[in-house]
């Protein structure tokens, strides 16, 4: 009875050791993408074909993107990106496509899709410092009403 219990744990030890995958985003299909044609095909079509991209450029005339990638959490370690995928579907001034790439991790380094930093008006200013600034802002007639 003793073996079977350590076995069972033993095992269980083992699951809660192995890695966890997952896998966000979406990249169109090399079929759909075939019914693309360079220099025939608008936004709109592409969007119909292949559907939204997962980003857009900041400029109309810059791109779709879609990015797919798949991370690997391994217990009590960093999660590790093991592969990106970024395909750019570019566009010409009139909406036309102009071009389709793709790009993997195997093309340079990874990037960061998103980074959430907030920026501070007040780095260089202490509690009181701003306290006393906001103190002759007051108005007295302000404060009788």
């Amino acid at each position: 009875m003793v073996r079977k219990i350590a076995a069972v744990l033993c095992v269980l030890a083992l699951a809660a050791c192995s890695a966890v995958y997952r896998n966000h985003g979406y990249v169109p299909k090399e079929e759909d993408l075939s019914q693309i044609v360079v220099g025939v095909d608008t936004r709109d079509t592409v969007a119909e074909v292949v559907g939204s991209p997962s980003a857009g450029g900041v400029l109309d005339s810059s791109g779709y993107y879609y990015v797919q990638s798949r991370v690997r959490h391994y217990a009590y370690r960093r999660p590790e990106v093991v592969s990106r995928e970024v395909l750019a579907i570019s566009f010409d001034d009139a909406g036309v496509v102009r071009n389709i790439e793709r790009f993997g991790l195997e093309d340079g380094q990874v990037v960061p899709l998103a980074r959430r930093v907030t920026e501070s008006a007040t780095a260089d200013n202490g509690f009181l410092r701003q306290l006393l600034r906001n103190l002759g802002n007051f108005a007295a007639g302000d404060i009788l009403d």
